[in-house]
C-alpha cells in the first residue's frame, strides 16, 4: 500500500504553528513596549520633584489650597497645634507643624503625598496604633493640588532642610 501523508493535516499543523508564533511575537513586542514605557516614566519622574518649592506658580497654588484645607489645623504659618507632641484627651495626636520646627521634612515626598491623600494610615504612613484627626484628602483634592500644597510647605523650609529632605526623597526612590 502506498500511504501518502494527509496534506490537509500537515497544512493545518503549519497554520496552527505559524499562528502561535505570531501571537508569541506579538505578546513579546507588547511586553517590550510596556517595559520601555515604564523605564521612560521612571526616568522622567526623577527629573524634577513633583512638589517643587522653586516653582512659584505651584507654590502659590499650594498656599491657596493649604489656606482652604490645612491651615485650620496645621496653622496659617505652618506652626501646627500647641503641644503637638502630646496626646489630646481623646488619645489622638494634635496636628504637627509643617515648618522647620516639625518633623514633616523628616519624610520623603512619597510618604508626605500618601499621608495627605490617604490619611496617616497606621502601619503604612504612621506607626501601628497611631491615631490622628487628620482626614484623607484624596476625595477632596486632586493629586496636583496635593503636590502643590507640599511645594508650598517645602518652600518655607531653610535651604539646608530642603536639601536633606530632597536627598531622603531621592534615596527612597532608589529602593
Amino acid at each position: 500500500m502506498n500511504e501518502e501523508p494527509d496534506t490537509r493535516a500537515v497544512t493545518r499543523n503549519e497554520d496552527s504553528s505559524s499562528l502561535r508564533n505570531r501571537i508569541g511575537v506579538g505578546v513579546l513586542a507588547a511586553a517590550f513596549a510596556f517595559l520601555i514605557g515604564a523605564i521612560v516614566v521612571a526616568l522622567r519622574s526623577g527629573e524634577k520633584p513633583s512638589a517643587d518649592p522653586q516653582d512659584a506658580r505651584q507654590v502659590a497654588r499650594g498656599k491657596s489650597v493649604y489656606d482652604r484645607h490645612c491651615a485650620a489645623c496645621h496653622g496659617a504659618r505652618l506652626e501646627g497645634q500647641p503641644n503637638w507632641q502630646e496626646r489630646l484627651p481623646s488619645g489622638r495626636m494634635p496636628a504637627p507643624p509643617h515648618d522647620a520646627s516639625g518633623h514633616t521634612w523628616h519624610h520623603p515626598d512619597a510618604m508626605l503625598f500618601g499621608i495627605t491623600k490617604h490619611g496617616p494610615v497606621p502601619g503604612k504612613y504612621a506607626s501601628p496604633g497611631y491615631q490622628s484627626d487628620m482626614p484623607a484628602f484624596g476625595s477632596a483634592l486632586s493629586d496636583e493640588e496635593i503636590w502643590a500644597v507640599l511645594a508650598y510647605v517645602k518652600s518655607a523650609w531653610p535651604e539646608k532642610i530642603r536639601r536633606v529632605q530632597a536627598d531622603m526623597t531621592r534615596e527612597s526612590r532608589q529602593r
